[in-house]
């Protein structure tokens, strides 16, 4: 194993309200809340003359944490760092884009590339993407992960699974258990993010493929392509699938109408699904994911093309649509998210975090009955894209950067 980097930088922040500050909830355990009413964010909206479906769906207030937090660099030297999983002793799994995959402690030791996966397509967008340990890891060592699959005339996203060898330096017995179809010679808007529900049921997270003849396939039931996956652990289809037998349906589907979702998270207690989506230029959504539920996309959608102008005809809501939870505009560009529980934190217990690439910070959503109530920004004095965050066994907040130089950050209270 390498020691690319242990402790190697740790930033002490006192974090004071207001832009780039951090918060909490709800007073818990010594923790004092400062929620000021006013929104974090103050620049312009890219469509000034789009108005939120319900109060609170975008710039919601403020909040802050009291306490003194720090990071630390933990481990750096990681190309393009894109899925982060915690391994029951306390040790990380990481992908990167390029294809390799390792094991880092959370001392910062960072392993050998696992050997075993499959190739993966690396142009643009695509490449070794999300990693999760599966529901019986402990038993079965068993791993699975989404990735860019070249293929006959293109590429598509798919996901595989193995078992991780007891030493963890190869995954055995490799099994690719779904495929997303159509094949599309493409670099753009692969997803993917993999989660868990309670009952063992796997959830995929798709895009559309960005270019705009595929976006339409977004609406088409007989497409994979912007669209949220449920299936078996095995890759078998559940039968309570919303369009299981529907003509011209493909049964995977759980959602459709996404654009490009890149996060997606369990809640806990509910088990509902949460997903995290890329806007244009504005329109990043946050959506609580329902079984047979349409998104909109490319029908429905706050912001405007990258290039300007509206997107279709401009609207943001349609009849038979969702409408999201949550949007920003000006976007943050959100990667992997999760929802809080753990001890360090526990006035932010229940809260949605939410990496953010282009705004380089996590973005901590305050949920109440199923809204956002509160934002703050996270890890804001690092100064990189945040891919994916996660967890560990102590509460603290560890997340990833996606950078030629990516690293391995753990966010926690300062000592």
């Amino acid at each position: 194993m390498r020691l690319f980097a242990a402790a190697a930088s740790t930033s002490l922040l006192v974090l004071a309200a207001a832009c780039g500050a951090s918060g909490e909830s709800a007073p818990a355990q010594g923790q004092s809340q400062d929620q000021t009413g006013a929104p974090l964010e103050t620049r312009p909206a890219n469509n000034p003359e789009q108005q939120p479906a319900f109060p609170g769906q975008t710039r919601a207030p403020g909040v802050r944490t009291a306490q003194a937090l720090t990071h630390t660099v933990v481990a750096s030297g990681l190309e393009h760092p894109w899925g982060l999983a915690a391994l029951p002793d306390g040790r990380w799994l990481v992908t990167e884009k390029p294809g390799r995959m390792r094991i880092v402690s959370a001392q910062g030791q960072v392993g050998e590339p696992i050997q075993g996966l499959p190739a993966v397509d690396a142009r643009g967008q695509g490449g070794l993407l999300d990693v999760i340990t599966g529901p019986g890891f402990a038993q079965d060592r068993m791993i699975y992960w989404s990735y860019a699959e070249p293929r006959d005339g293109g590429n598509a996203t798919s996901v595989a699974r193995a078992r991780l060898s007891d030493d963890g330096t190869r995954v055995e017995a490799v099994q690719v258990i779904f495929r997303a179809l159509p094949v599309y010679d493409g670099d753009k808007h692969f997803g993917s993010s993999l989660a868990f529900a309670p009952d063992g049921k796997l959830f995929i997270t798709l895009g559309e493929r960005s270019d705009r003849p595929m976006r339409p396939q977004a609406q088409d039931l007989s497409s994979h392509m912007g669209k949220t996956i449920r299936i078996n652990a095995d890759g078998t289809v559940p039968q309570d699938n919303p369009f299981v037998g529907r003509p011209g349906a493909l049964p995977e589907i759980w959602s459709l109408g996404h654009r490009n979702v890149q996060g997606v998270a369990v809640q806990p207690g509910t088990g509902a699904i949460w997903t995290i989506e890329h806007g244009t230029r504005g329109g990043d959504e946050v959506n609580l994911d329902k079984a047979g539920a349409n998104y909109g996309w490319p029908d429905a959608a706050y912001g405007v093309e990258y290039a300007g102008g509206q997107i279709n005809s401009g609207a943001t809501r349609k009849d038979g649509t969702e409408q999201p939870v949550y949007y920003w505009d000006p976007v943050i560009a959100p990667g992997g998210a999760t929802f809080y529980q753990g001890a360090m934190f526990p006035g932010w217990d229940g809260d949605l975090l939410v990496a953010g690439l282009k705004e380089k910070h996590i973005a901590r959503l305050v949920i109440e009955n199923d809204r956002v109530v509160g934002e703050e920004r996270l890890l804001t004095d690092l100064g990189e894209r945040v891919r994916d965050v996660a967890i560990g066994s102590d509460g603290a907040v560890w997340a990833i950067t996606d950078e030629a130089n990516g690293k391995l950050v753990r966010l926690a209270v300062a000592q």
